[in-house]
C-alpha cells in the first residue's frame, strides 16, 4: 500500500493596505523632490560656504539633473533581475547616503561629485515606485495610483523645499541635505514594514529590458514629456524676477507664491490621475493644451498680483499631471522594458528641467521681455502636443503594419 505524497500548501498572497503603501513611496517621492528643489533654494549660501560665485553654484544643480538622466537607465538595465521592493530599498538606501555625503562636501570638487552621484537613483526610484502602485491598484485605478505617488514630489515644493531651506539659512546650508537624508531614511522603514515582496516577471531580463531601446513609440512618448514638460520651468525657474520685476511685487511675496503653485500642482495631479483612469489619451491631449492656454492666459494676468498669484496656481494645475499620465501610457507600450521606460520618463522630465530653464533664460538674455519666459511655456506645450499626435500616428501605422504581416 502506497503512502500518498503529502500535498504542498500554496503559498498565500502577501496581505498589504493600499493606502500604506502609496503612502511609504509617497515619502520617498516627498524625499526627492526636496533634495532637487533645495539647492535652488540655498543656492547663495551654498556658494558663499564654497567660495564660488552663484553661476558656479549652479553647476552643482545641473549636475544632479546629469545624474538622474546617466542613472535611471543604467540603473533600470541593471536593476532588471532584482525584486522591485530589494530594488526600492536599495535606491533608498544609495540616496540617504550620498545625501548625507553632500552635507560632509567642503571643496566645489567634493559637492560637484556628491551630486552628480545623488542624482542617479532619481528616475529608477521614480520608475520602480510608479511600477508597483500601478500593479498592486489594478489597471482600473493605476493612474490614480501612479498620481498619488507622485504627490510626493508636488507636496515637496509646498513644505518640504520650505522647510528644507529655513533649515539652511538658520544652520547653514548642509542642514537642508542632512533634513533630506534622514527623511529617505524614514522612507526605508516605511518601504521595508508596507510594501509587499513582489514575484518578478518572468520575462524581466536585461536583454528585454535593453531591447526597450529599440522601441520607437517609447522615444516619441518620452520626447512629449521631454518637451511639453519644459514649459512649467521655463517660467518656474524665473518666477521671482517675473513677479518683483514686471508685476512690482515684494520680493516676500515670492515663498507664498510658489506654496501657492505647489498646491496647484498637488490637486492638478490627482485631477489628471482620475481623468486619465478614465480616458487616458483624451486626458493627455487635455493636459498639453490646457496648459498651452494657461500660458497664454497667464501673460494677461502678471500685470496685478492677485491675479499673478493664480495664473501662477492655474500653470500648476494645468502642467503637472502630464508626467503621470506619460508614465501611465509607457506601462502600454514598452513590453518587457517597464523599468527602463518608467525609470526613462523622469530622465525626459530632467531634460524639459534643463530645457526649460535655458530656454526661458534664453529669451531674457535677448531682451524679449519679462513675460517671454511665459511665451517659452506656451510653445513647449504645443510642440509636446505636435510630438504626441506625431507618437499617435506612428503607434496606429505600427498596429496596421503588424496586422498585415501576420
Amino acid at each position: 500500500m502506497s503512502v500518498p505524497s503529502p500535498i504542498t500548501p500554496s503559498p498565500q498572497p502577501q496581505k498589504y493596505s493600499l493606502f500604506f503603501v502609496i503612502f511609504s513611496l509617497a515619502i520617498g517621492s516627498f524625499c526627492i523632490g526636496t533634495t532637487e528643489f533645495v539647492a535652488m533654494g540655498l543656492i547663495q549660501e551654498i556658494a558663499t560656504d564654497l567660495n564660488v560665485s552663484v553661476p558656479h553654484a549652479g553647476y552643482f544643480i545641473s549636475a544632479y539633473a546629469l545624474g538622474v538622466m546617466v542613472g535611471a537607465p543604467i540603473i533600470a538595465i541593471l536593476g532588471a533581475k532584482i525584486p522591485r521592493k530589494t530594488l526600492l530599498l536599495g535606491l533608498m538606501l544609495f540616496y540617504g547616503l550620498a545625501n548625507a555625503a553632500t552635507a560632509f562636501a567642503t571643496t566645489p570638487e567634493a559637492m560637484l561629485i556628491s551630486r552628480f552621484i545623488a542624482g542617479f537613483p532619481h528616475g529608477a526610484y521614480f520608475g520602480v515606485a510608479a511600477l508597483v502602485a500601478a500593479e498592486l491598484a489594478g489597471k482600473q485605478r493605476r493612474a490614480t495610483a501612479i498620481a498619488q505617488v507622485m504627490m510626493g514630489l508636488t507636496i515637496a515644493n509646498v513644505i518640504g523645499v520650505p522647510i528644507a531651506t529655513w533649515l539652511g539659512q538658520q544652520f547653514g546650508w548642509k542642514a537642508g541635505f542632512e533634513f533630506s537624508a534622514a527623511i529617505a531614511f524614514i522612507t526605508l522603514i516605511g518601504v521595508s514594514l508596507f510594501v509587499p515582496n513582489m514575484p518578478l516577471q518572468k520575462s524581466a531580463s536585461i536583454k528585454a529590458e535593453l531591447a526597450g531601446l529599440k522601441n520607437i513609440n517609447m522615444w516619441l512618448t518620452l520626447a512629449v514629456g521631454a518637451i511639453g514638460f519644459g514649459g512649467m520651468f521655463s517660467v518656474y525657474s524665473y518666477v521671482s524676477p517675473i513677479l518683483t520685476e514686471y508685476t512690482h511685487a515684494d520680493i516676500r511675496v515670492v515663498p507664498i507664491a510658489l506654496a501657492i503653485w505647489g498646491t496647484g500642482m498637488v490637486i492638478g495631479g490627482l485631477v489628471a490621475g482620475w481623468l486619465a483612469d478614465k480616458n487616458l489619451f483624451k486626458t493627455i491631449i487635455g493636459i498639453l493644451i490646457s496648459s498651452a492656454l494657461a500660458f497664454v492666459a497667464a501673460s494677461f494676468m502678471m500685470t496685478n498680483l492677485y491675479t499673478a498669484i493664480a495664473a501662477l496656481f492655474l500653470i500648476g494645475f494645468t502642467v503637472i499631471g502630464l508626467g503621470g499620465a506619460l508614465q501611465t501610457h509607457l506601462m502600454d507600450i514598452a513590453g518587457d522594458a517597464q523599468t527602463l521606460a518608467a525609470s526613462l520618463n523622469h530622465s525626459a522630465f530632467n531634460l524639459a528641467n534643463a530645457l526649460g530653464a535655458f530656454l526661458g533664460g534664453w529669451v531674457l538674455s535677448h531682451n524679449m521681455g519679462w513675460l517671454a519666459p511665459i511665451w517659452v511655456g506656451f510653445v513647449l506645450s504645443l510642440g509636446g502636443l505636435a510630438i504626441l499626435l506625431i507618437a499617435l500616428a506612428y503607434a496606429k501605422y505600427s498596429q496596421q503594419k503588424e496586422s498585415v504581416v501576420s
